[in-house]
C-alpha cells in the first residue's frame, strides 16, 4: 500500500485530468466531497443542486464512496481478506468470489484477448518487484524477472461459477489496469438510480461527466506531460462521457540517467519501449473500465499501432502524446481543442 505521504504526490501525477469549475454562464452551485480510495484521491462533484438538495446530494455521494469501499474490499492486492489476496496466496486452490469480483477478472481477460495478450491481468508477481514508490528505488535482478514472468498468463485463470482457480500455483493477479475504471461505471451507475442528472466522477484521473452543467458541456483540461505548473495541451467538451487518461510518466524512476517508468512489458519484465507519453481516451457513459484498459494498451503499442487499435473500436476516440511532445489525434476526435 503506498504511503499516505505520497499522496499529494500521487494527486498531482496521477490526476491528469482537470475540470474546468467555471461555466460559461456563470457559477454554479454544487455539492463536492473528496476521499481516498483504491490507492487514488476520488473526487465527486454534483451540480444539479436546482433540482436536488445538498443532503440528499451528500447522502448519494457518501453512497458512492461506500460502493468504492465495497470493490476495494473485494479487488484490491494488498488488502489481506479482499478476493484477490485471496486468490493471489491460493497457490492453486480454488477460490470462492464475489461475483463482482468475478465481473472485473472477466473484464481483464477480455481485454488479454483483444490486445493478444499485451495486456495481462495476471502480471501481479512482475509488478510487485518494481516499487516506483521507494525513495531510493532499486531494479529488479534479471533472474527474478525471469522467475516472475514464468507465472504470466491470463489462460491460466479457470472461472467455474463463482470459483477463481490459478492452474498456475505462482500466478497473481493485478486488477489495476481495469479496476478503477470499472468502479467509476458502477459509481455512475449508482448516482443515475439516486437522481443525480449533473455530475463529475474522478477517480484518480478517471473521468466520468454525468450530463451537463447549467446546459454547458463539461471541459476537461489535458495537462502536459512532465509539467511542473498544470499546463495544458488541450481540452476536451464533454457530457455523459467517460475521459481517461494514462501516461508513463505518471510514476517512474531515474537510475545511471536511465528513466524506467510503470507500463511494464509481459514479455521482458522490463518498462515497456514506447513512443507514447500521454493518452487520453474519450468514450460514452458505461465504457470508462474500457477505456482504462484500453488506454493502458495504447501505451505498450506506441502512437502508430495505438491509433490503428482505437480505430477499430466503436465509440472510442483518442489524443496521443509522444515524446518530442506532438499531438495525434484518431479520425473522429472532434471534441479536442489544441491550446
Amino acid at each position: 500500500m503506498k504511503k499516505f505521504l505520497t499522496l499529494l504526490l500521487t494527486i498531482s501525477m496521477v490526476t491528469t485530468l482537470i475540470i474546468s469549475q467555471t461555466a460559461c454562464a456563470g457559477k454554479t452551485e454544487k455539492v463536492e466531497k473528496d476521499s481516498y480510495y483504491m490507492d487514488t484521491m476520488c473526487r465527486i462533484s454534483i451540480y444539479d443542486m436546482k433540482d436536488m438538495d445538498e443532503e440528499k446530494a451528500e447522502s448519494a455521494i457518501d453512497a458512492a464512496f461506500a460502493l468504492c469501499a465495497e470493490y476495494e474490499s473485494l479487488i484490491s492486492v494488498t488488502r489481506e481478506g479482499s478476493d484477490i489476496y485471496k486468490i493471489n496466496h491460493a497457490k492453486g486452490a480454488p477460490v470462492t468470489c464475489d461475483p463482482r469480483t468475478i465481473e472485473v477478472i472477466k473484464k481483464g481477460i477480455e481485454y488479454g484477448e483483444l490486445s493478444d495478450g499485451k495486456f495481462d491481468i495476471t502480471i501481479g508477481q512482475v509488478t510487485d518487484l518494481w516499487d516506483f514508490h521507494a525513495e531510493e528505488p532499486e531494479l529488479p535482478s534479471a533472474s527474478k524477472i525471469k522467475a516472475a514472468l514464468a507465472a504470466v498468463d491470463y489462460h491460466q485463470i479457470k472461472i467455474d461459477g463463482n470459483t477463481v482457480t490459478m492452474e498456475n500455483p505462482a500466478g497473481e493477479i493485478n486488477l489495476g489496469g481495469v479496476g478503477k475504471g470499472y468502479v467509476g461505471d458502477k459509481v455512475a451507475e449508482l448516482l443515475q438510480e439516486r437522481g443525480v442528472t449533473s455530475a463529475v466522477i474522478n477517480l484518480g484521473g478517471n473521468i466520468i461527466a454525468i450530463g451537463d452543467k447549467d446546459g454547458e458541456d463539461f471541459k476537461i483540461g489535458i495537462t502536459k506531460p512532465f509539467s511542473e505548473r498544470d499546463e495544458l495541451i488541450g481540452s476536451m467538451t464533454v457530457k455523459n462521457a467517460t475521459v481517461v487518461t494514462s501516461g508513463t510518466y505518471e510514476r517512474s524512476f531515474e537510475i545511471d540517467g536511465k528513466t524506467y517508468h510503470h507500463i511494464l512489458d509481459v514479455n521482458s519484465g522490463y518498462p515497456v519501449d514506447t513512443d507514447v507519453v500521454s493518452v487520453s481516451l474519450v468514450s460514452g457513459l458505461g465504457r470508462s473500465g474500457d477505456c482504462d484498459a484500453m488506454s493502458t494498451i495504447c501505451l505498450i503499442l506506441g502512437v502508430k499501432e495505438g491509433v490503428k487499435f482505437i480505430e477499430k473500436v466503436d465509440g472510442v476516440e483518442a489524443v496521443f502524446v509522444d515524446q518530442d511532445g506532438k499531438i495525434t489525434k484518431t479520425r473522429g476526435m472532434d471534441t479536442f481543442t489544441e491550446e
